[in-house]
């Protein structure tokens, strides 16, 4: 897997089928996300492309409440590469990237400097500094910039939900076999 930091030196990128996340612990939730962008990247022929974020945004941020990593970026690359992920984009989170809106990041950073070919999101995916909500937010920006659209459907594990928050819980109550089960891996 590539490893790039930031948009301002990225080589060329065939047909990037990309997904965007702090991905936090690269659970089985994001492995399941993450398995659909390495398919649709070898059907069209293109590269599968992971965008996170370095510090993690809840580190810029704060949402109030005790925040705590569950990987480390170096961490994160192992278990991406792992999953079968070409290109991971690690992006510098900062007050001014905060600032920016979800179509100023899809023009000038995803489809200006990465050229995305296809965009594969959550069911609930929300990003940029409006945090639009409308359901067919993306599709619009796909058919603005020409861009395809992917909507990955949502992901239990054995009737529940799979979050890096959840994780986090199991951790913070002593829970490691549960948290792991979860994740998929070894913490």
């Amino acid at each position: 897997m590539n490893i790039h930091y930031g948009f301002d030196n990225l080589p060329a990128i065939v047909s990037p089928v990309v997904t965007i996340g702090s991905f936090d612990g690269v659970h089985r939730g994001h492995a399941s996300l993450l398995g659909e962008v390495v398919e649709h990247a070898h059907k069209v022929g293109g590269r599968s492309v992971v965008v996170t974020f370095d510090p993690h945004p809840r580190e810029v941020l704060p949402r109030g409440g005790e925040f705590r990593l569950l990987t480390t970026t170096e961490r994160k690359a192992q278990l991406l590469e792992e999953l079968g992920v070409d290109e991971m984009i690690v992006v510098r989170f900062d007050m001014e990237f905060a600032a920016l809106t979800s179509e100023e990041f899809v023009r000038e950073l995803l489809v200006g400097r990465l050229g995305m070919y296809t965009l594969v999101v959550g069911y609930n995916h929300r990003f940029g500094h409006d945090r639009d909500t409308a359901s067919d937010h993306f599709e619009k920006l796909g058919e603005k910039y020409g861009f395809e659209v992917i909507r990955a459907s949502a992901y239990t594990f054995e009737g529940g939900k799979v979050s890096s928050s959840v994780v986090r819980e199991h951790i913070k109550n002593g829970r490691l076999e549960e948290a792991e089960r979860l994740l998929g891996h070894k913490l």
